[in-house]
């Protein structure tokens, strides 16, 4: 009797999950588990801006609380 392909055949392996590569790109994990994110509206038309108001678009935020599982899905996977 001969072996059937299937027993042949090595076990399948599960997938890796894979984290969405645009949220990598985007966010950072602080040491703490918070998620660091970017300010928008900084990219261009800055000259109507006030100073000020560029100056603290340069600091990083938080993921709002709404948001948080949302995008620790993307970047764990």
């Amino acid at each position: 009797m001969g072996w059937g392909v299937d027993e042949m055949r090595k076990p399948k392996a599960k997938l890796k999950l894979k984290s969405k590569r645009g949220a990598v790109k985007r966010f950072k994990l602080t040491a703490s588990g918070k998620i660091k994110r970017g300010h928008s509206m900084k990219r261009h038309i800055l000259t109507k801006k006030a100073q000020g108001r560029k100056r603290s678009l340069r600091k990083a935020g938080l993921v709002s609380d709404a948001d948080l599982a949302q995008v620790r899905r993307m970047l764990l996977g």
